[in-house]
């Protein structure tokens, strides 16, 4: 009797398994990191081969860890990263590494998409934004700038797709990552001609696009036996981290925004139908035919604030780490000594360029209103505000598609933090509630499995696998402060372009 479901998230950082209860509840998990290949400017890559081996053993582990036999394994179902690319010759040897959507190389082919190419149009039939992190911007980049590697590849797949090739053999892609590629039609569900065009390619190089709740069976015995699972345990395809977190919170129905802040960021709301912005702010992607999700991915999320701990507050984190202290810990309670608003300090996060609502490679980071009253209190407090500045910006294109957001739920390791969580509820001024589940994406693939296999009526299941750890409401004062701040931060991007076109020009030559 089938007692666990597996839920397996292939992300930027690291790939983690999760053996959950039929009923939510979570029974063993591992996780297994891998480094990012950056060795040259704008470059951001990862080994394939270690992302597969990454998702075995985090599955055997989990299984040893929740002492589950095969026949208790109900599936095994995943969420990945969107946006990757990776080359493959006629024998299916890898031709290069798995490019991540954080690579940043494709950048002027985006531009001339943009400009070019009636970019726009491709937008709207395919919900994917015109950015560097688009597969179809980093084919564009391979076809004209590595022709001679472009011209040597039989296959281009993302990463999920080579590792389902790796256990079954078969070259499939589900529609949420496909919708992820930038040349995939939302409304036929097939890949458009005219982006393959553009891209180089035909259907042929690419993967056959299924269902997110596309089933496989018969793992290979050589496979199965050291992952403990059967031969015929189901293998459910699933979808992208991002729809699979908004699921895996119970954020699914109108009125409920998802805020992520993990490495990155996000802000997520679900649809019934697929939308696409006039002004192409925002992306939307696949869940399943019934569920659509729009929103914006930010770069800078808890990465800025490891930058932070690494090159401005170094000394204190060291004293944090010798006393026994989460050394983000102590960076928060640096911050909370200081006001609301850093008494008029502003932070712009865009230490990696940008992507929503601006959807800007070539933004950099700032400090904005630095005087000499200010201290390292202030600018810690002003990069924790800045990230939710930023991700604030985002909202009101969600909300033109789903009507107003009546409450916020969070989740990543920001949520970690109740000043940070504080810091979204007033900037927000709008109740934030954290789940009880952090596993959100892995949460959200075992059930989009468990729908697959219709052992539950519909994904409204997943309401009662989620519990509530913290609410935070509106503090007034703070509120007030964030609001008079917040259209000063919004101007200064929009007016400085030009600016960070040359600073960045500048910086590039200079790599």
């Amino acid at each position: 009797m089938t007692k666990y479901m597996i839920g397996v998230d292939i992300g930027t950082t690291s790939t983690k398994a999760v053996v959950f209860t039929l009923t939510g509840e979570i029974v063993a998990r591992h996780a297994v990191g891998y480094p990012l290949i950056a060795t040259l400017p704008g470059m951001a890559e990862q080994a394939p081969l270690q992302i597969v081996d990454a998702v075995l053993e985090t599955i055997g582990v989990a299984v040893r860890a929740a002492a589950a036999s095969p026949d208790e394994i109900a599936l095994v179902s995943f969420s990945a990263a969107m946006h990757s690319v990776i080359a493959l010759d006629a024998r299916n040897e890898l031709l290069t590494n798995s490019i991540t959507w954080a690579d940043n190389r494709a950048a002027g082919w985006a531009k001339r998409l943009r400009q070019d190419f009636d970019g726009h149009a491709i937008y709207r039939r395919t919900g994917t934004p015109l950015h560097p992190m688009s597969p179809l911007c980093k084919l564009m980049w391979l076809r004209h700038d590595h022709a001679d590697l472009f011209a040597r590849a039989a296959r281009f797949a993302g990463i999920k797709e080579y590792v389902f090739f790796r256990l079954f053999g078969r070259w499939l892609v589900d529609h949420s990552i496909a919708s992820a590629t930038g040349m995939f039609n939302l409304r036929s569900m097939e890949w458009d001609a005219e982006a393959l065009k553009l891209a180089g390619v035909t259907a042929a190089h690419l993967s056959a696009p299924v269902p997110t709740t596309y089933c496989l069976r018969g793992l290979p015995p050589a496979l199965a036996r050291p992952l403990g699972l059967s031969v015929d345990t189901p293998f459910v395809i699933g979808a992208n981290d991002g729809v699979l977190s908004n699921l895996g919170v119970n954020a699914i129905h109108r009125g409920q925004v998802a805020v992520t802040i993990g490495t990155s960021g996000a802000m997520r709301a679900m649809v019934e139908r697929p939308y696409t912005d006039v002004s192409g702010r925002t992306f939307c992607y696949a869940l399943d035919e019934d569920h659509w999700v729009v929103g914006g991915p930010v770069n800078n999320g808890g990465n800025v604030l490891q930058w932070v701990r690494d090159e401005l507050a170094g000394a204190e984190a060291e004293i944090a780490r010798e006393i026994g202290i989460d050394p983000y810990d102590a960076l928060t309670e640096l911050a909370s000594r200081v006001p609301a608003g850093a008494e008029g300090l502003l932070f712009h996060p865009y230490l990696a360029g940008e992507r929503a609502p601006l959807w800007n490679a070539d933004l950099r980071g700032s400090f904005f209103g630095l005087a000499l009253h200010h201290g390292k209190a202030h600018m810690v407090r002003a990069v924790l505000e800045g990230v939710i500045f930023n991700l604030l910006s985002i909202l009101p294109a969600v909300e033109a598609v789903t009507g107003p957001a009546e409450h916020i739920v969070a989740t990543g390791g920001f949520a970690h933090s109740a000043l940070w969580r504080q810091i979204m509820a007033d900037i927000f001024e709008r109740e934030v509630v954290v789940p009880e589940c952090v596993e959100s994406s892995c949460l959200g693939a075992a059930v989009l499995g468990l729908h697959a296999l219709k052992l539950i009526a519909s994904l409204d299941a997943v309401g009662s696998m989620v519990g509530a750890t913290h609410r935070h409401v509106p503090i007034a004062e703070n509120a007030a402060v964030y609001a008079r701040l917040r259209p000063i931060f919004m101007a200064i991007p929009r007016k400085l372009e030009q600016e960070y076109l040359l600073l960045a020009q500048f910086q590039l030559e200079r790599g």
